[in-house]
């Protein structure tokens, strides 16, 4: 018996589905993810502490803006997840050599809410060495705990 998985390929023994180490299952592509939780308050103190020195060594100004934007709750929470973001990026990718900046991984809000990731200089060459043809990023943030979600299809 034949069956077909979500993506139209011959299904595989149901172990080798699971598997996650296995290079081979969903043929010709490779996902990559990340996750990462960032302690809010964390992100606050640094705020507090190091104000616009904190804010423009991590976050692009894009980012800053839409933190702050009217319709924003609290500046802390939304810098949160879009740090998580960044460290999530460099988990899906293990980004190393060289480590990619901060402010080139830009975390762009769209007018639905969604969000996206958009690389540059280094982060953008480890994307493109990974051989990363599409990404995806999934923000939340809930108290004290801001969460992000990525994952890259190369």
């Amino acid at each position: 018996m034949h069956t077909t998985d979500a993506i139209g390929s011959a299904a595989r023994r149901p172990s080798d589905l699971l598997d996650s180490h296995a290079p081979d299952a969903v043929p010709g592509v490779r996902i990559h993810c990340g996750v990462d939780v960032v302690d809010v308050g964390d992100v606050r103190e640094a705020l507090e502490r190091f104000g616009d020195r904190y804010r423009c060594r991590i976050f692009t100004d894009r980012e800053i803006a839409d933190a702050c934007a009217p319709v924003r709750d609290v500046e802390a929470r939304s810098l949160a997840a879009r740090f998580a973001a960044k460290e999530a990026f460099m988990k899906a990718l293990q980004a190393r050599d060289p480590v990619p900046r901060w402010r080139e991984i830009d975390v762009r809000r769209s007018d639905d809410g969604s969000c996206s990731l958009h690389l540059h200089g280094r982060a953008l060459e480890a994307a493109r060495a990974a051989g990363v043809r599409a990404l995806t990023v999934s923000l939340t943030h809930e108290g004290d705990a801001a969460v992000a979600f990525v994952v890259a299809l190369a």
